[in-house]
């Protein structure tokens, strides 16, 4: 079974926060899969990820010819091209065969409403399929605790 985690973004943005998870899994020697839900949005954050700080970049691609190379994979669909064992669904994913991933991680803002009502609806069947379902939040210094 997969972990599940819920980010409930309330004082950063996705642009915040997803550099760091990505820093993070790459340092275990995993490879991501980022969904977005369309194209603008994965252009804007393909844009971003290689600029995000002036030491550092994240290595990625699109899905493109190339995409079973890359450590880091923006889609706007359900594939998993480069064997990724960590997805990221943002702006309402839905997460779908999350039995094919170590970990899945749901990253939803609080300043959208309809998207904390929707990832509470992904919270009951993922628990009820045996998977290791956590909710993390941030205090109001900045820190992620698990709520849940």
């Amino acid at each position: 079974m997969a972990e599940v985690l819920f980010y409930h973004l309330e004082r950063q943005r996705l642009e915040d926060v997803l550099p760091t998870l990505l820093e993070r899994t790459l340092a275990r020697g995993w490879r991501a899969v980022v969904e977005v839900p369309d194209r603008i949005r994965c252009d804007d954050l393909d844009r971003y990820l290689w600029t995000y700080r002036d030491d550092s970049f994240l290595p990625h691609g699109t899905l493109d010819a190339n995409a079973a190379e890359h450590p880091i994979v923006l889609t706007t669909g359900s594939q998993n091209p480069n064997g990724a064992n960590v997805r990221f669904l943002t702006d309402r994913a839905v997460p779908t065969e999350v039995e094919r991933y170590d970990r899945v991680v749901l990253l939803f803002s609080a300043d959208d409403p309809d998207a904390v009502t929707e990832a509470r609806r992904h919270w009951p069947p993922l628990k009820a399929a045996g998977h290791d379902v956590t909710y993390w939040r941030q205090s109001p210094s900045g820190a992620w605790e698990k709520k849940g």
